[in-house]
C-alpha cells in the first residue's frame, strides 16, 4: 500500500512527534496508509491497530453524535469539494472518556497524478486556551446537519442507514444481550393539537434527556416521527419494566400537558440478523400493543411473527374467502325453557380455509375489527342464511328466527339499515326471519348515528337483542334509550353462578324480573348442566343457549343427522308459539314482541 514511498521517507514519516496521518484511495476506498509515532502516543495504540482502526472500525472511538457528519465531511474533501478542519469527539480507549479532537487536512497531487491526503490532529482538550475557542467552533457545526436531528440533536434515520453495519458489528461486540428497541411516543399528535407543535417539540427533547439518561452508554436516534430507535444490552424484563416505567413517570411529571409516555417494540440481536430485518421485527411488536394502555412493551417472538403474518393471511384472504363462501355459518339453537324446543338459532361465523382449514371466530374477528371490515362479514352473514333458507325448507327444518351479531363499528361504515333492506329485496324473506345482536359495550359508546340506525332498524320491522348484557358495562339506562326485544346475559353469569356466596344467582333474578316488567325477554348463554337450566327455569328466564343443548352446526351437518332420521333439532310448533304468546300477553299484560 505504501509502494510510492521509499522506505527512508516512511521511517521518517512514522518517526515524526506530531500525530500525523497519510491517507490516499486505494481499491475506491480512502485508506489510512502511514501513521506518525505522535499519532500513536496520542491514541495510544499500536500502529498497526491503528491503521486498522483508522480504516476499519473508527466508528467505535468516534462519538456517535459526530460520525456521520465526519464521514460526509472527508468524503466532500476528498472529491475537493471543501476544506478539512473539523473538531469531534473521539475516544482513545474503547471504556475510556471522549476527547475534544482538532483535525485538519491537506491532500498532495503528485507528478504522477496520485493523491495523497495529510491529516494534522492535536487534542484540544488538553490545552485550556485553545480548547475553549475550538470548543465552541465544534458546537457551531455538532448539529450539522444531514445525519443530526434538529430538534433533539439525536443521530437521524439517514446516520442510521450510513452506519448500520457499524452499529450493528459494535452491538453485537460490546453487549451482553443486545437488543434494539423501537419507541414510539403514545398520543404525539394530539399532544401537538393540544399544546402546540412548539410544545411537541419540548416534549421529544425532554424524552431524549430522560432515554439517555435511564439508559447511560446507549445508542439512541431519532426515527420517522414520533419514534425513537435504541439499541443497547437487554436487561432481564423486571429490570426492564421498572427502567421503562420509571421513564415514563420522569415524562409525565416534566411534560408541559397530558401525556401517556413512550411504549416500545423490542427485537433481540442475534449474529445473522439483518439490521433491517430487526428493525421490522420491533415494529410488528410495537404494533401488536394495540391500544392496550396497560402496556409499555412487547418482545418480538416467532409466535409474534407467526401471528403478524396469520393477520397478513386473513386481510389479504378476506374478500376472496367472501366471494368463494370460505366462510360458513354455522347455527347454534336458543331453547325456550318453557317448551324445552328450540325458538330460535344463532348464526356464527366459521372459516374453512382450503390451506389452512378451519380458522376460529377468536382468530379472524379481532382482526377484521381492528381494521373496520366487520360490517362487511355481518352482512355476508345475513345474505347467506337469507339464501339458505330454501335448504331448511328443503330438509324439512323450521324456519324459526336466525340471530346476527352485529358491530356498532358497522354503523359507522355504512348504512346498515338501507344494506339490510337491499338484502331482503333480493330474497323472498320476512324481516322477523332476521334478529340484529348487539353486544351492551357497543351500544354503551354508541355514535350518534349508530343510536339512530339501531332504532331504525326496530322501526322498520327487525328485532333488535342486547348482547353480552352484565358483561363490565351494565346500565339499565339503556333500556330506557333503546327499543329492545331481549336481553341476553353474559356467559360469566353462569360460569360464576356460585361465586361470592351465589351473588349472580340473585343478581339473574332481579334482571329477569326488571325486564320483564318492560316487556323484555331474557336469554341466558353458556347452560352446560341440568343444573343450570333449572336455575333458569326457576327464576323465569324465557331462553337458554349452550353445549348443554346443542352445539354449531353447519347446515349441511344438520341435513345429514335430520336425514338420516336423527332430527337433533327439536323446533317448537306454531300451535305452541300460539299458546305461549297468548299466555305471556294475560300474564304481563305487555304487547307480544317476536319470536
Amino acid at each position: 500500500m505504501t509502494s510510492s514511498f521509499s522506505p527512508e521517507n516512511i521511517r521518517f514519516f512514522e518517526s515524526l512527534p506530531l500525530p500525523l496521518a497519510l491517507y490516499q484511495k486505494k481499491e475506491g476506498r480512502i485508506l489510512c496508509i502511514l501513521v506518525s509515532d505522535g499519532l500513536c502516543s496520542m491514541m495510544k495504540t499500536e500502529r498497526e491497530q491503528l491503521i486498522d482502526i483508522l480504516n476499519n472500525r473508527l466508528f467505535e472511538r468516534i462519538h456517535p453524535d459526530d460520525a456521520g457528519r465526519i464521514t460526509r465531511i472527508v468524503n466532500e474533501f476528498a472529491q475537493h469539494l471543501c476544506g478539512y478542519d473539523v473538531i469531534y469527539r473521539s475516544k482513545y480507549d474503547p471504556e475510556g472518556d471522549y476527547h475534544y479532537v482538532h483535525s485538519t487536512g491537506k491532500i498532495f497531487t503528485a507528478e504522477n497524478g496520485e493523491e495523497t491526503a495529510l491529516f494534522a490532529y492535536s487534542d484540544v482538550s488538553e490545552s485550556e486556551s485553545e480548547s475553549r475557542m475550538l470548543i465552541e467552533s465544534y458546537k457551531m457545526f455538532q448539529n450539522d446537519h444531514f445525519y443530526s436531528d434538529p430538534i433533539t440533536g439525536l443521530p437521524n434515520m439517514n446516520f442510521l442507514i450510513e452506519f448500520t453495519d457499524d452499529i450493528y458489528n459494535k452491538a453485537l461486540k460490546n453487549e451482553k444481550n443486545p437488543a434494539l428497541f423501537y419507541f414510539d411516543v403514545n398520543g404525539l399528535r394530539f399532544y401537538n393539537n393540544q399544546y402546540g407543535v412548539g410544545k411537541g417539540d419540548d416534549l421529544m427533547r425532554l424524552i431524549t434527556d430522560v432515554l439517555k439518561n435511564e439508559f447511560p452508554g446507549a445508542f439512541i436516534s431519532r426515527g420517522p416521527d414520533d419514534h425513537f430507535i435504541m439499541i443497547t444490552n437487554l436487561p432481564d424484563d423486571d429490570h426492564f419494566t421498572k427502567k421503562i416505567n420509571s421513564a415514563n413517570a420522569k415524562i409525565k411529571a416534566g411534560a408541559f400537558g397530558n401525556t401517556p409516555g413512550v411504549r416500545t417494540g423490542i427485537c433481540q440481536l442475534e449474529s445473522g440478523t439483518k439490521m433491517s430485518d430487526a428493525l421490522d421485527y420491533a415494529k410488528h411488536a410495537l404494533k401488536q400493543i394495540g391500544s392496550d394502555i396497560n402496556c409499555t412493551h412487547l418482545y418480538y417472538t416467532q409466535e409474534l411473527d407467526d401471528k403478524y403474518w396469520e393477520q397478513r393471511y386473513i386481510l389479504e384472504s378476506f374478500e376472496t374467502a367472501l366471494r368463494e363462501e370460505w366462510i360458513k355459518v354455522y347455527y347454534q339453537a336458543i331453547v325456550r325453557l318453557k317448551t324445552g324446543k328450540a325458538a330460535a338459532m344463532e348464526a356464527l361465523a366459521r372459516w374453512v380455509d382450503p390451506l389452512r382449514g378451519i380458522i376460529m371466530p377468536g382468530t379472524f374477528i379481532p382482526v377484521l375489527d381492528k381494521y373496520h371490515l366487520l360490517y362487511k362479514l355481518d352482512l355476508y352473514m345475513v345474505e347467506q342464511i337469507c339464501k339458505e333458507i330454501p335448504l331448511r325448507e328443503k330438509v324439512g327444518l323450521p324456519l324459526i328466527p336466525v340471530s346476527v351479531n352485529f358491530s356498532a363499528q358497522d354503523f359507522d361504515h355504512t348504512d346498515i339499515v338501507k344494506a339490510l333492506n337491499e338484502i331482503f329485496e333480493r330474497y323472498p324473506v320476512e324481516k322477523k326471519s332476521i334478529i340484529i345482536e348487539i353486544t351492551e359495550q357497543d351500544i354503551a359508546k354508541g355514535t350518534d348515528v349508530f343510536k339512530q340506525q339501531l332504532m331504525d332498524l326496530h322501526a322498520s320491522g327487525f328485532m333488535v337483542w342486547i348482547d353480552d348484557f352484565g358483561s363490565g358495562y351494565s346500565s339499565l339506562n339503556i333500556f330506557s334509550q333503546y327499543k329492545v326485544d331481549l336481553t341476553k346475559f353474559d356467559i360469566d353469569f353462569l360460569r360464576h353462578l356460585d361465586d361470592n356466596e351465589g351473588a349472580n344467582r340473585h343478581i339473574l333474578q332481579a334482571m329477569v324480573n326488571v325486564t320483564k316488567k318492560l316487556g323484555i325477554r331474557t336469554l341466558a348463554e353458556g347452560v352446560e348442566s341440568e343444573e343450570q337450566m333449572d336455575f333458569l327455569k326457576s327464576i323465569g328466564c324465557d331462553f337458554a343457549q349452550g353445549y348443554y343443548y346443542y352445539r354449531p352446526e353447519s347446515l349441511g351437518s344438520i341435513s345429514y343427522k335430520i336425514q338420516n332420521g336423527n332430527p337433533i333439532l327439536a323446533c317448537e310448533t306454531p300451535e305452541e308459539y300460539k299458546q305461549i304468546r297468548k299466555e305471556y300477553e294475560e300474564t304481563y299484560k305487555n304487547k307480544w314482541r317476536e319470536p
